[in-house]
């Protein structure tokens, strides 16, 4: 709960600030609207998600299974880039609000008051942690949040018996709140406007599920139905939803009636550090710096958390799916990446906290939009179908609203998803003439018919089926001899590659071994039939210690054309692809296995 609470909790260092400039005096009043969304909403669908995705993959893995083929890893795709723009502004907003709390002490001189430098300081410091190598640690984050919570928990007592000893406070706000609507259902309608602008507190529960392989489940779990886990992770986001919801509530409301309006503005005291300002304030300058301090560490370390998210979040989908280069899974290169990224961001927004709200909104509510759509869809033939499709509505309507309230998340989004996009396709153009199957495996009766003519030599047609009848193969071999110049005592295989998913990078390939006749068929799936073929061969050589020879027929139409086609569906003109796979796979062309075209 504390690896959550390092981003989730993080946020009040913040959130009351941005609450008050987005509803004002209104701000407890949409803070309970955000809590009731917390509760009644956001739980729910990420309860689902942990139950659907025990292993940590949250809402993007199980879109990816609902949606296939190319549909699904583009949407994986769009939401990445809202993942990234989650991610980046968490440890910019983070970096900058740290700044906040340092320049603000009064300990501070005046001649540090250089709030871009200082954040691009902080920003070097953490990426040169993770050069150097960072583990995320728990008792690090127990020691974070546990101090950062007590310290708040005292703000927020204190600034509630302030309140008690001056009801004036209350009966002032309550006149005021009164004077300028004119009923409660007036009240509560302007305030469920507004909570979009306040979503930045509903941030975490992504971290959450993120969290799940740390989670102790039962002694019986197991890898493909880990309920005790499940079960236990269901109960680290409602603790961690409740314990939020007070200090949201709290925390609005004490600094709604306890700091003078014109403290939040941007430059004054209480901007992006209402609590700091209140500890400072009731609780005395050297009580404030422990707060302050504690503030910084805490948001510096939510920072850390959003990169190690990065790091764990990029390797995990580009590189398998053959839109990133093999080095984006080391970590390091990622890392300076990621940090230049943070660097222009910063420069971008001057490390303005409210600045940055916005954009933070934008991927934290898209992705939890994406996370009710899943559920919606994975749960749409049961009864509870159309409840998670109005949950869904609620977060649609709060990320719409959020994008037209503020609309630089939706163009830093949309920056990320157009680079995602366009170097995801360059780079699976470059790769796609890599082996790209891992693992060849033969049944028993395809590794019997290589071993038959194995000493003869082993020789492969290429073969389209199409009604697989012994006529067909009598034909094909007639064909394939004359046009090869095969004598009728050469043994051959007939070799059939269907189509797979095309949009899938990387596999496996099984081979079965089929007789039509007196024909040897052998019969495999791949999504690229070139690649497929060529690790066949390249199997075939090792195990037989002989160079196999593969024979094609020319394929008819643009040569243009079909290398459109092998880079979107894995097909094309065979046999020049399948001879540059080899090409790239075996240095030396005598150990190559022989292509031949006729």
């Amino acid at each position: 709960m504390c690896l959550t609470g390092v981003d989730y909790f993080s946020t009040l260092g913040y959130q009351p600030g941005i609450a008050f400039l987005a509803a004002g005096i209104l701000s407890p009043l949409a803070t309970l609207v955000l809590v009731l969304v917390t509760l009644l909403v956001a739980l729910p669908v990420y309860r689902q998600v942990a139950a659907r995705s025990p292993n940590g993959q949250g809402s993007i893995v199980m879109l990816e299974q609902l949606l296939p083929r190319w549909k699904g890893k583009t949407f994986v795709l769009c939401l990445l880039g809202f993942a990234l723009t989650d991610f980046v502004i968490t440890i910019t907003l983070s970096a900058a609000d740290a700044t906040a709390h340092i320049l603000e002490n009064p300990y501070v001189p005046k001649a540090f008051d250089h709030p871009v430098g200082i954040t691009l300081l902080l920003l070097s410091a953490l990426g040169a942690v993770f050069l150097k190598g960072f583990r995320e640690a728990v008792w690090i984050a127990l020691l974070f949040v546990s101090t950062y919570l007590v310290l708040n928990g005292i703000v927020l007592v204190v600034g509630l018996y302030e309140v008690y000893l001056h009801p004036e406070s209350f009966l002032n706000w309550r006149n005021t709140v009164f004077a300028s609507y004119s009923s409660p259902w007036m009240m509560l309608g302007v305030s469920f406007i507004l909570f979009p602008r306040l979503a930045l507190g509903l941030s975490g529960f992504e971290t959450g599920v993120a969290v799940m392989p740390l989670v102790r489940g039962d002694f019986g779990d197991t890898s493909l139905d880990p309920v005790g886990r499940i079960r236990n992770t269901q109960k680290l986001l409602l603790t961690a939803g409740l314990i939020m919801s007070v200090f949201l509530i709290g925390s609005s409301f004490i600094t709604t009636l306890l700091i003078p309006a014109e403290a939040f503005a941007e430059g004054h005291e209480a901007n992006g550090r209402a609590l700091a300002y209140l500890a400072h304030k009731y609780l005395g300058d050297k009580f404030g710096t422990l707060y302050d301090l504690s503030s910084i560490f805490i948001l510096w370390f939510a920072g850390a958390s959003a990169m190690a998210g990065l790091l764990n979040l990029v390797p995990r989908y580009l590189p398998p799916y053959g839109m990133a280069p093999e080095w984006a899974k080391a970590r390091r290169p990622l890392v300076i990446v990621f940090v230049m990224i943070t660097f222009a961001i910063t420069l971008l927004f001057q490390a303005d906290v409210d600045a940055q709200g916005g954009a933070y909104a934008t991927g934290v509510l898209f992705l939890m939009s994406s996370a009710a759509v899943a559920v919606t869809m994975a749960n749409w033939r049961t009864p509870l179908g159309r409840i998670y499709l109005l949950m869904t509505l609620v977060f649609v309507y709060t990320t719409i609203a959020n994008m037209v309230e503020r609309p630089e998340g939706i163009k830093i989004a949309s920056f990320f998803i157009a680079a995602i996009v366009l170097t995801s396709l360059l780079s699976r153009i470059i790769r796609a003439t890599e082996l790209r199957i891992h693992t060849v495996e033969l049944s028993e009766n395809a590794q019997k018919m290589i071993e038959e003519i194995s000493d003869q030599g082993v020789r492969i047609i290429a073969h389209r089926p199409d009604k697989r009848t012994p006529e067909e193969y009598d034909k094909k071999e007639r064909q394939a001899r004359e046009d090869h110049s095969l004598d009728s005592g050469e043994p051959i295989i007939f070799l059939e590659v269907s189509q797979g998913d095309a949009s899938e990078f990387r596999d496996s390939l099984i081979v079965k071994g089929m007789n039509v006749g007196r024909h040897r068929v052998l019969r495999c799936k791949s999504p690229a039939i070139p690649n497929a073929i060529a690790a066949l061969l390249l199997h075939l050589r090792d195990t037989t210690g002989k160079i196999p020879h593969a024979y094609f027929g020319w394929t008819e139409g643009n040569p243009i054309t079909y290398v459109l086609k092998y880079l979107a569906l894995g097909e094309g003109d065979t046999a020049p692809v399948t001879r540059e796979v080899l090409r790239r796979r075996v240095a030396n062309p005598l150990e190559r296995p022989r292509i031949h075209v006729g």
